[in-house]
């Protein structure tokens, strides 16, 4: 879902916290080597799993859901990162591999 530009993710979790929704905002916040989303990309996770933008795509995607999932019960912020090896990922199919940080954080 990157097709949206980076206020609109915004403008959207602002609509759904108003809307009495509970959100979580995951931002990136470093990246080494080959990442799909640059740092300050974000994804916007509403309470019922509805989520807009993009910081990684495919399974990292899947996972930073259930992060934000978690931050909105706890309201405990978390950075979390993923990586891949350049090794991984030549097994993969990858031409590189690369890390992410994401900063992933319930709004209220």
């Amino acid at each position: 879902m990157a097709d949206q530009s980076e206020a609109e993710v915004l403008t959207a979790a602002r609509e759904w916290k108003a809307a009495g929704h509970r959100v979580a905002l995951a931002t990136v916040v470093k990246t080494w080597g080959s990442s799909p989303r640059p740092a300050g990309s974000h994804l916007a996770v509403r309470d019922d799993s509805f989520f807009l933008g993009s910081v990684s795509g495919g399974c990292v995607e899947g996972r930073v859901v259930e992060e934000a999932l978690g931050v909105m019960q706890t309201g405990e912020p978390k950075l979390v990162e993923f990586g891949v090896s350049n090794d991984e990922a030549w097994e993969v199919g990858l031409a590189c591999g690369g890390r992410v940080e994401i900063f992933v954080e319930a709004l209220e």
